[in-house]
């Protein structure tokens, strides 16, 4: 499953020296849910957000992961669906990042951001 990036791996540098390559698919919108400027860049419910679709090989997602900080706190993983089948994409825990941003519900942040998600259409279109 590809990727979809909306803060520094959007530059073809960046990607290369994090995952060691540029195989990128077309810009996209993720809709319902817009970029927020914290610490690092992040996601908030509501709005949409431009970015790009990265395609990813063997291995890609381990390394991504621990570059946005997943094991430490810092972002969440989640599945967001496109018009050409499921998409991933990072979002940062607005305590860990300093952003003001709540997310609805109760449960961890990995949950209401899911939650969120499937409940709100969010959707990458390409």
């Amino acid at each position: 499953m590809d990727a979809f990036v909306y803060g520094t791996l959007r530059e073809p540098d960046r990607a290369r020296e994090v995952i060691g390559h540029t195989d990128f698919g077309p810009d996209a919108r993720l809709v319902g849910l817009r970029r927020v400027e914290a610490r690092y860049p992040t996601l908030a419910p509501d709005g949409e957000t431009t970015g790009r679709v990265l395609r990813l090989r063997d291995g890609d997602l381990d390394v991504l992961d621990a570059y946005e900080g997943v094991d430490r706190g810092l972002y969440v993983r989640v599945r967001v669906p496109s018009d050409d089948g499921d998409l991933w994409t990072y979002v940062g825990d607005p305590s860990a990042l300093g952003a003001a941003v709540t997310w609805p519900d109760d449960g961890t942040f990995e949950e209401r951001v899911e939650r969120y998600v499937d409940e709100h259409d969010v959707r990458v279109e390409r």
